[in-house]
């Protein structure tokens, strides 16, 4: 793959992961609290149901355009999902991250969050699909994928008594 149709690739991304993961904050309420959508869109306002606005926009983006990309760059899968599952890390990691030094969080914080870990996400795939050195762990990776896909079914109507599933 042309070095220039990659970037273009991982840019849209980023558009793309941005504008629907924002707008997937609300699909849930405006569905009428449909439980199918609220399987794949927040429920509520804890830092897990929001991690589900960069995984499944990422892996839908993924999956529809690195369709057409992947035959030119065979490390283009393996660079998506390590992005997904990192940017979808990097959520909580940031948040609890800058509430615990900062002793309080606000909404101004949990948006830049939101992008810089879509930005993060977009900019190890894009190193990791051009290296194509970790290909091998494609399989790991894929299965990690897998079960936090499993999980985030889960866990959007029983959720663990965690921190990490507790509204603010």
């Amino acid at each position: 793959m042309k070095q220039t149709h990659l970037q273009k690739y991982m840019i849209t991304g980023v558009f793309f992961v941005s504008i629907i993961g924002t707008l997937s904050h609300f699909v849930y309420e405006w569905s009428g609290e449909n439980f199918f959508l609220g399987l794949f869109f927040p429920v509520n306002e804890s830092t897990w149901e929001h991690m589900k606005m960069l995984f499944f926009p990422m892996l839908l983006y993924s999956t529809l355009a690195g369709t057409q990309l992947k035959r030119e760059n065979p490390c283009l899968r393996f660079g998506m999902l390590a992005g997904i599952l990192a940017g979808t890390a990097l959520i909580p990691i940031f948040f609890y991250t800058y509430s615990g030094i900062l002793g309080f969080y606000t909404t101004f914080l949990d948006v830049v969050i939101f992008y810089l870990s879509i930005i993060c996400a977009f900019y190890l795939a894009y190193h990791l699909t051009k290296s194509c050195k970790n290909k091998k762990y494609f399989l790991p990776l894929s299965i990690a994928a897998g079960v936090v896909f499993i999980l985030f079914l889960i866990f959007t109507y029983l959720p663990p008594e965690l921190g990490i599933f507790a509204q603010p």
